[in-house]
């Protein structure tokens, strides 16, 4: 559902791929990230998803031009992994307020799998 923002000059419609987009771009910004993975990873296996792709990684729900995100991540093997989620928590939050002008209620972070990076 897209988030409306009401001025007195008009409003601006934020659609919610807008947000995901703005999301997934800046957790990949965050050291130990070695990118967003699918959703539905409930066969087992994770699939790692491009940059074209981030917001699949990311799920959006607007509620009043209150911002929930689900970011489903995958990490790189030997960080520490509360410490990657905190950065992308705060980073993302920054974001999100700073560019849109909402508020983000809650952020939750998936950790679908870890990659030893090469």
């Amino acid at each position: 559902m897209p988030s409306k923002i009401v001025n007195q000059y008009g409003s601006v419609n934020v659609d919610d791929t807008v947000i995901a987009t703005i999301a997934g771009m800046a957790a990949m910004e965050c050291y130990g990230l070695v990118g967003m993975a699918s959703r539905n990873a409930t066969d087992g296996l994770v699939k790692l998803l491009k940059k074209e792709h981030l917001t699949k990684g990311v799920k959006v729900s607007t509620v009043e031009n209150k911002v929930s995100i689900n970011l489903y991540i995958v990490v790189q093997f030997g960080v520490k992994i509360s410490v990657v989620a905190n950065n992308i928590i705060d980073k993302v939050k920054y974001n999100i307020e700073n560019m849109t002008g909402m508020e983000v209620e809650r952020i939750n972070v998936y950790v679908q799998g870890v990659r030893v990076q090469k």
